[in-house]
């Protein structure tokens, strides 16, 4: 307690006290009220929708989810809306697919990105500057722009209706390789050099030294490469042809076609959808957060 606590008796309110930012800095209170106003306007946008998809999926049939006012809550819950589901489609058979897809993306993006961005980072090599400059160029190229190139490149490889035809163009992603790079470069570089000094050549100064200092970085490139892989329909959609191999993605996009007036089971298969990706954040939201501050440039 201060000295003016002691001789009162009484410990200040919150809002005498003040709330300080991470600089240390007084906030003040219409400030810290109009802050927390915007972050709750953009939690009833980000996780509203959702939230509202998770309740219709939860009402029964006799409950109107088109009423005015609406109803959030749902005064019957039921899971019959996700059996209906797996009932009028193999949603189970296209989340197997999904996940063979979203795997594979995360395993290639996280062992490429992390080569390349080493390699753009800590290796001395002519042409470094325009291999990187080349990386840059790649992400402002829009998808529907190679789309024809991807397809006709997967036809002359014999990849059309598989699921490595799904993987191969989004095997390594030009963002993730540059996230990994300013990782790498991040790193001080006299830790590499006491290692090389050591006898450490650039294999083991990367296996052991460089990629275990970067673990945060290489888990957002993991949660880019899994939400990338599982949300994508564009490209599964016009590479595949064959049912028993389509995504996820593609398969409730049939649902909602078939049964476009049947909002519950629309809902249903959005939170199936959704379920998979809410996990893996959830796991590694803890070294997201870290690899934000790993990736960052310094001033």
């Amino acid at each position: 307690m201060t000295v003016t606590e002691e001789r009162t008796g009484t410990a200040p309110t919150a809002r005498e006290a003040g709330v300080t930012d991470e600089h240390g800095r007084r906030v003040r209170f219409g400030e810290l009220v109009w802050r927390y106003v915007l972050l709750l306007l953009v939690l009833a946008l980000t996780v509203g929708p959702f939230l509202w998809q998770l309740s219709t999926s939860l009402k029964g049939p006799t409950e109107d989810i088109f009423g005015s006012p609406p109803s959030f809550l749902p005064e019957h819950p039921t899971l019959h809306n996700y059996e209906r589901v797996a009932d009028t489609i193999p949603v189970w058979d296209y989340a197997l697919n999904s996940l063979k897809v979203a795997g594979a993306s995360v395993v290639t993006n996280c062992v490429g990105s992390a080569l390349a961005g080493y390699a753009l980072a800590r290796l001395r090599y002519r042409g470094r500057r325009v291999a990187t400059l080349v990386f840059i160029l790649a992400m402002l190229v829009p998808v529907e722009g190679i789309i024809i190139a991807q397809f006709t490149t997967m036809r002359e490889l014999g990849l059309n209706n598989t699921l490595i035809g799904v993987v191969l163009p989004g095997s390594i992603g030009a963002m993730n390789v540059l996230l990994m790079r300013n990782a790498f470069l991040n790193l001080p570089y006299e830790i590499e050099e006491a290692a090389y000094v050591d006898g450490a050549n650039a294999w083991q100064r990367f296996l052991r030294i460089a990629l275990p200092s970067v673990r945060g970085t290489v888990a957002v490139v993991a949660i880019f490469a899994f939400m990338g892989a599982w949300d994508d329909f564009l490209w599964p959609l016009i590479v595949l042809s064959d049912p028993s191999r389509f995504t996820l993605t593609i398969g409730l996009n049939y649902l909602h076609g078939t049964f476009a007036n049947d909002e519950r089971l629309v809902a249903a298969g959005t939170v199936i959808a959704v379920a998979p990706l809410i996990a893996l954040f959830a796991c590694l939201q803890r070294y997201f957060f870290r690899g934000v501050g790993e990736g960052a440039v310094k001033g």
